[in-house]
C-alpha cells in the first residue's frame, strides 16, 4: 500500500494518492488546484493512475478531478445516480476499484449531497478486512458535513444519518480519511487533525454518537452557516452544466 494525503488551505480540504507499488496502479481522490503534484507523486512512486475519483459534485471549490484524469489517461469516477453534463465512469454501491492487491470498495453515502460516496480501502498483501475508508464530506474529524447544498437541510440530513449507521458498522480501527478539515465551510465542529478512526469518532464525535433518527435531523438542521460564495454555481461547474 502507498497512501498519500494532500492537504489543502486555500480552499481547506484533502485530496489523496493511493494504490499497490508492486503492481504500479494507483487511484486519485478529491484532488483540488494545480495536478502537477498527484501526478508527480504517482511518478516518485512508479504508479499509473487508474482512477480519479470525486466523492460528490463539490460545491465549494472546482474539482481538478476531470483535469487529472485527461491528462493521465485515467478514468473519472462519480457515483451512478449523480447528474452530470459528460461522460464518466458510473459506480454503484458495492462495486470494487481494483488496483493490483490494493481494492477500494464503493459506499454510497448520501446526506452531504444525494450522489456522495464513500471508498472502503483493503490491502489484500496486509489482510482480507478493510484498512480505512475516505469519507469526503461525509464524516470528518469531529463533525459531519452539512446537508443543505444539494437539497432541503431535511432531506439530507434523513439521508445523513442512514449513511452514519452504515459507517457505524465499520470496526472500531478503521481509520477515517476525510475530505475536509478544520477551516473547511463544509463542516462546523471540525478538528485540525485530518484523520481519525470509526472507534475514536464514535466515541467523541458529537454528531456521530447521535442513535436517534429525530434527535439527528434536528442537529443538523440547527444553527446552518452561511453556504460558500457561489455554491451553487460551483457545482453546477463540477457537474458540467457551467463553463
Amino acid at each position: 500500500m502507498i497512501l498519500r494525503q494532500f492537504l489543502h488551505t486555500d480552499p481547506v480540504a484533502a485530496s489523496y494518492l493511493f494504490g499497490c507499488g508492486g503492481k504500479a496502479s494507483a487511484a486519485v481522490v478529491d484532488p483540488v488546484g494545480d495536478i502537477a503534484p498527484y501526478v508527480e507523486a504517482a511518478r516518485a512512486t512508479g504508479m499509473r493512475i487508474l482512477y480519479v475519483v470525486d466523492t460528490h459534485i463539490h460545491a465549494d471549490h472546482i474539482s481538478a478531478g476531470r483535469a487529472v484524469a485527461e491528462a493521465t489517461g485515467a478514468e473519472y469516477v462519480l457515483f451512478e445516480g449523480a447528474e452530470a453534463g459528460f461522460p464518466f465512469r458510473r459506480v454503484k454501491d458495492g462495486e470494487g476499484l481494483g488496483l493490483g492487491n490494493v481494492t477500494a470498495t464503493v459506499m454510497h453515502t448520501p446526506g452531504h449531497t444525494p450522489e456522495h460516496l464513500s471508498l472502503l480501502v483493503t490491502d489484500r498483501t496486509r489482510s482480507a478486512e478493510p484498512w480505512f475508508v475516505l469519507t469526503g464530506h461525509t464524516l470528518m474529524v469531529g463533525d459531519l458535513g452539512r446537508t443543505e447544498l444539494a437539497s432541503s437541510a431535511e432531506d439530507g440530513a434523513r439521508a445523513l444519518f442512514t449513511s452514519v449507521r452504515r459507517l457505524k458498522e465499520l470496526p472500531d480501527h478503521i481509520e477515517v480519511l476525510p475530505g475536509a478539515y478544520s477551516g473547511s465551510v463544509c463542516g462546523r465542529s471540525l478538528s485540525g487533525k485530518p484523520t481519525s478512526t470509526i472507534g475514536f469518532e464514535r466515541r467523541f464525535n458529537k454528531a456521530f454518537r447521535i442513535e436517534d433518527e429525530g434527535e439527528f435531523i434536528a442537529a443538523m438542521t440547527a444553527d446552518i452557516p452561511a453556504p460558500p460564495p457561489e455554491a451553487a454555481r460551483t457545482r453546477a461547474v463540477n457537474a458540467g452544466a457551467e463553463p
